[in-house]
């Protein structure tokens, strides 16, 4: 998804598919599902499987054809698991009938009942629906800290967790080419910020390579490679709860990462990192996971939001709009299950995949003219992988360490999987990781051009409340 001015692209306005040969055109009703993430892809199954071929036709719009499994990113970034292993292709199958729309939606007008979508081709099109289904997930959560969108990782995405690993790697060849000892130490000092489970397994796994690594590079002494791990808040993981939590950070410790918390980034340079406590880290790998926001597609519709969430009921059905559902990340979905006022879902895996196929009932109940019906669902519990045989896990509220906890964590991980064929892959890699431990092959596929945190996710792209209007409004007048 590009980021052109949308008055400088041609403008298109989709219909409804044409009708197959030797059928009647029988105008269907048009269910448009946004973002191809855990709960979109989990939605639109749901809706082929239990919708006749003739009672509606389905679209998706993704910029890419794959759905990502984003709990496995880090393993990626470490090289245990190959970028395609996670990124489960959504054309793989023939009995599938969605029509896919590759690029991104980039503002919704829902009184027109139009979305306004950019194409990967950078065309500006409007696709018009009857039902629709939001769920463009999230984006990278940063703060207006110097420097730190054109200094900092992101890991978000599977081009950015492949980049890293490129990054992470070409570190220790330059150190090792180095002649000036202070490049060489602050190439091989790398700062994780985020001490939720996407910074605390990316700084987990991210170790255990350079780790594995330097015993390959005879000129590089080991004690000079450290990690620091920070977060603002004062516990690590605080979900996991205190003693978990605590385990976790002491099995990092003893790997030698340096955990501070309380603590945040000040400044972002490209050669060097200062905390809010004072310190400056001389390095060139800052890798930013300090949590998530909703989709800046969110805010192209002018609607009610809670902590930048669209407010939906505990049917996903967005108040006061005819056909409008929201669900994942980007929505305020009550937590029914918590049973506390003002609970709402936490934007995770399992509640995306649960949400998915509950407001596709929905949806077909709502075309057929049935009740919604509110989302529940208990919390299974959190596994948190931090490479090798460490990690904790706590499933249906039981504390594991070590071995259990990896069989669950891992297990939970598998089984989540949507296709065997992704299953087999990922067994395959982390057996071959198990039995050949890493490999540390650069690719060089982005070595040309560095690509920070501001490169992957576009969101400059969107369009605001007042220019989605005016757009469908100036369209309509041209037709």
């Amino acid at each position: 998804m590009g980021s052109s001015d949308p008055g400088q692209t041609n403008v298109v306005r989709l219909g409804p598919p044409e009708p197959q040969k030797g059928r009647k055109n029988v105008t269907r009703p048009r269910i448009l599902v946004v973002g191809a993430g855990f709960a979109g892809v989990e939605c639109v199954r749901r809706l082929e499987r239990k919708l006749g071929a003739d009672e509606a036709d389905v679209t998706l719009v993704t910029p890419f054809a794959y759905q990502l499994y984003l709990p496995l990113l880090p393993q990626v970034a470490s090289g245990v698991l190959t970028p395609q292993s996670i990124a489960v292709s959504l054309r793989r199958s023939k009995k599938y009938r969605t029509r896919i729309i590759p690029g991104g939606a980039i503002g919704v007008d829902l009184k027109a009942k139009v979305c306004v979508i950019r194409t990967i081709t950078d065309e500006i099109v409007d696709e018009p629906f009857d039902y629709i289904v939001l769920a463009p997930g999230s984006v990278t959560r940063t703060f207006d800290i110097p420097g730190l969108t054109d200094n900092a990782f992101g890991m978000k995405t599977l081009a950015e967790a492949a980049y890293i690993r490129d990054h992470v790697i070409a570190q220790l060849d330059l150190a090792d080419a180095s002649h000036d000892e202070a490049e060489r130490a602050a190439r091989l000092q790398f700062v994780v910020v985020g001490g939720g489970y996407a910074g605390t397994e990316t700084a987990a796994c991210l170790q255990k390579l350079t780790h594995a690594a330097v015993k390959r590079y005879p000129r590089i002494d080991p004690a000079l490679i450290k990690w620091h791990l920070i977060d603002i808040a004062p516990k690590l993981m605080p979900e996991l709860g205190d003693k978990l939590g605590r385990t976790a950070q002491n099995i990092l410790t003893k790997r030698g990462i340096d955990i501070s918390l309380g603590t945040s980034i000040a400044k972002a340079g490209p050669e060097e990192v200062t905390f809010t406590d004072g310190r400056v880290i001389p390095t060139r790998t800052l890798i930013w996971t300090a949590g998530v926001v909703a989709s800046p597609l969110i805010s192209t519709l002018g609607a009610e939001t809670l902590r930048g969430r669209l407010v939906v009921g505990a049917d996903m059905k967005m108040p006061g709009q005819d056909g409008v559902f929201a669900l994942g990340d980007s929505a305020a979905v009550p937590d029914e299950a918590k049973g506390e006022e003002g609970a709402i879902c936490p934007p995770t895996a399992q509640h995306a995949m649960r949400q998915g196929k509950h407001v596709a009932d929905n949806v077909i109940a709502t075309l057929r003219g049935g009740a919604t019906t509110p989302y529940t669902h208990k919390d299974l519990g959190l596994v948190v992988d931090l490479g090798g045989t460490d990690a904790v896990s706590k499933p249906l509220g039981i504390e594991l360490r070590g071995l259990p906890a990896q069989f669950a964590a891992r297990g939970y991980h598998w089984a989540a999987l949507r296709t065997n064929v992704a299953k087999v892959r990922v067994a395959t890699n982390w057996t071959l990781n198990a039995l050949a431990g890493d490999d540390f092959v650069r690719t060089g596929f982005q070595a040309r051009r560095a690509a920070k945190l501001k490169d992957f996710e576009y969101t400059n792209a969107y369009l605001t409340p007042e220019q989605v209007r005016a757009h469908v409004d100036g369209t309509e007048r041209q037709e």
